[in-house]
């Protein structure tokens, strides 16, 4: 079986699945934490891989930049590949001076001015929630795992640079903690496809102090982030 954008077989997939948006970010995760590996997708360099954590099945695959990009692989995955929970692992800008690098946002709903749901299925809402009970869980984790976590609302944007971005507005106006590019259209998929998704951010620069992370800290240092995923399992 195939999609023109994954190229597998029924059943390579595992029912939940992480989803960074770096396809070596989702080699690293698979490479240093999965055992029996077998690599499911690589159609556009779009790594995927299916593999066991603590003898639980997981897959992982990159997303891709962008509401587009991840609008069409988490389609796919929910409607021809039976995947019934994506957990967004990425990164993002933070809006707010309480949270510095590094530290990990939960997120509740994904705030946007994109016009991602209008267009695919008519839905004029702004703000679209991840799923409660997932969400949870995860938060029930990261006590559990002493992590600390922020669980709030993210900006999710079609626009990376932005000439006409004022922040705080976002933050006064609709309670955003920073902005990340994906959440939105993740949440809007599973929402029509009665599926489940949540989206747990690292956060790799700050708008308030102009602190930024590296392109290889942000394919391997997000630990915290990634083993919280892993141990909703």
């Amino acid at each position: 079986m195939a999609t023109p954008h994954i190229k597998t077989e029924k059943g390579s997939i595992a029912e939940m699945v992480l989803m960074p948006g770096d396809p070596l970010r989702a080699k690293f995760i698979a490479e240093t934490y999965l055992s029996d590996v077998v690599m499911f997708n690589q159609v556009r360099n779009m790594f995927g891989y299916t593999g066991y954590y603590n003898g639980k099945k997981v897959s992982v695959m990159g997303s891709g930049m962008g509401m587009p990009s991840i609008g069409i692989y988490s389609y796919e995955l929910y409607t021809e590949f039976d995947v019934q929970k994506i957990i967004r692992i990425g990164s993002c800008g933070a809006y707010v001076p309480e949270l510095e690098l590094f530290d990990i946002v939960l997120v509740d709903n994904a705030y946007s001015d994109s016009s991602y749901a209008y267009v695919q299925s008519g839905n004029e809402d702004k703000t679209i929630s991840s799923s409660l009970n997932l969400t949870n869980h995860i938060e029930d984790i990261a006590l559990k795992e002493v992590i600390k976590v922020t669980r709030g609302t993210i900006y999710s944007t079609d626009v990376f640079y932005n000439e006409r971005l004022n922040f705080t507005e976002l933050v006064t106006e609709q309670n955003c903690l920073g902005v990340e590019m994906e959440s939105f259209a993740l949440f809007q998929n599973a929402k029509i496809l009665n599926k489940e998704a949540a989206c747990i951010l690292t956060v790799s620069d700050s708008f308030i102090t102009k602190e930024v992370t590296t392109s290889d800290q942000r394919e391997k240092s997000f630990i915290n982030m990634v083993e919280l995923a892993l141990k909703t399992l």
